[in-house]
């Protein structure tokens, strides 16, 4: 994290205790409506509880997509407890351990949740697959569903619109959406030199390196309203009730990659 000493090797990585907070995202103070860097009346999403089709739920949120681990649990409309550690390996290990110590802070157990959110990408494979097969395991067990959340579509929540979301990947590139009436475009891969191609009219930038991209390109940019896992279980609340596919990673490629041909790897 930004400003913090570098961990000692073997050392556990601290774990920071969020309703939001800095992370390798930018994200907004804050986190609560009514307080600084909250949500706005005109951001489209979640504006009060009256809004969930299940305002009583308790949601399961957490994301290991990118260089970090994220958990949130969402309960009676808000963010009630959530945890996040920017972490490159040693994910697996740790997810587990902080989805029960974010559920142990609000004084609640797996049995208690109503559903689960998780973070789908795209992003880092190995963390993807590390998400997605525990919300289904999880899901399983408690006998409860799990909802996908696109890391894309977390940065873009009560965001300004249009908005253009951004990612970064390799080799000098970044997973794009755009988010704006009548205007969306899907995710894509996008080498840097192209992200020009993606503006409209008074778009927001939000995501990886926004300051500096959106400087680079003239256009505003804003910090994500929600560190990634609290965004998630947000959403989550929101699809909560509608059919929704079982969580899978979501791979991103270039709109002019030609088809693999080899199958993907498969999620039973």
């Amino acid at each position: 994290m930004p400003g913090e000493p570098p961990l000692a090797a073997g050392a556990a990585p601290p774990i920071t205790r969020l309703p939001l907070g800095p992370c390798l995202l930018l994200v907004r103070g804050g986190g609560r409506r009514g307080r600084a860097g909250g949500p706005t009346a005109s951001a489209p999403g979640l504006q009060d509880q009256d809004n969930l089709p299940n305002p009583g739920a308790m949601i399961l949120g957490f994301d290991t997509s990118g260089p970090w681990v994220g958990t949130a649990l969402f309960r009676d409309g808000d963010v009630a407890a959530a945890h996040y550690v920017n972490m490159a390996k040693g994910q697996a290990e740790h997810l587990m351990p902080m989805i029960e110590q974010t559920l142990g802070d609000a004084n609640a157990s797996l049995s208690d949740l109503t559903a689960i959110g998780v973070g789908i990408g795209p992003g880092n494979f190995t963390g993807i697959r590390i998400s997605v097969s525990a919300a289904r395991g999880l899901a399983l067990a408690l006998g409860i569903p799990a909802i996908g959340v696109s890391i894309l579509d977390a940065l873009a929540f009560e965001a300004p619109r249009p908005t253009l979301a951004s990612i970064n990947a390799p080799r000098d590139q970044v997973y794009l959406q755009r988010f704006a009436t009548g205007a969306d475009r899907a995710p894509e891969l996008v080498a840097r030199s192209q992200i020009g191609d993606w503006l409209l009219p008074d778009i927001t930038f939000v995501g990886q390196d926004s300051p500096q991209l959106s400087a680079d390109l003239g256009i505003d940019h804003a910090p994500a309203a929600y560190a990634p896992a609290s965004a998630i279980a947000r959403i989550a609340a929101i699809r909560l009730g509608t059919p929704q596919p079982r969580p899978a990673p979501l791979y991103v490629k270039p709109a002019d990659a030609a088809p693999s041909r080899e199958a993907g790897p498969k999620m039973l």
